[in-house]
């Protein structure tokens, strides 16, 4: 019980420091937060202790849920991927997926950094096609996210592009009117959901 109860209290205090990140970054987020990022932080604690998988890869969803929340909410309610998260999610989740290469294998490494570069730069060519189908904040944000992606196997890939596509196209027709629509959140989910619930591939 008490492990949970841990990972609650951290997750809000997470989310309590990224709120003055983004407050000056112009992309304020509602208290809220702290109570997603708790709750979501939770889950990754009960599925750790479920024994879905090894212990040296709760870092790279544990960080990954800290980062989520605050961007995704943000996306959703400004349509901005603040770099002063985006780009800090970089080293962060590097350490994380490297703790996880120490523990499962060298290969995940190497996915990991293949990862970042093929959903990276597939999400960076769309950009470049059509920028305003694809914001330059969504670019920046898939480096990071593909990294995790290929961490839990290459079919991860694909299926988190077409999550993502998915929520983005459930928020265009049930989310209020508005000219855009945020694919930050369906990118942030699809990964997240990923990570928690498919663990690591083969190592």
């Amino acid at each position: 019980m008490f492990t949970p109860i841990a990972f609650a209290v951290a997750g809000a205090g997470s989310a309590l420091v990224t709120r003055p990140c983004l407050r000056r970054a112009g992309a304020p987020i509602t208290a809220w937060a702290a109570a997603l990022t708790a709750v979501a932080l939770v889950a990754v604690c009960l599925r750790y202790q479920s024994g879905a998988w090894p212990s040296w890869w709760l870092a790279v969803p544990a960080v990954l849920t800290v980062f989520a929340v605050p961007l995704a909410l943000a996306d959703l309610k400004y349509r901005r991927l603040p770099d002063i998260l985006t780009l800090p999610a970089y080293p962060a989740l590097a350490v994380a997926l490297g703790i996880a290469a120490h523990g499962g294998g060298a290969a995940i490494a190497w996915r990991a950094v293949l990862g970042a570069l093929v959903f990276g730069g597939a999400h960076a060519l769309v950009h470049a096609v059509s920028p305003r189908s694809l914001g330059a904040g969504d670019v920046k944000l898939a480096g990071s996210l593909g990294a995790v992606l290929a961490a839990t196997g290459w079919p991860s890939i694909v299926l988190g592009a077409v999550a993502a596509a998915l929520l983005s196209v459930a928020l265009a027709v049930g989310g209020p009117r508005h000219p855009t629509v945020p694919h930050g959140p369906g990118l942030l989910v699809a990964a997240w959901a990923l990570a928690v619930f498919a663990g690591p591939g083969p190592g």
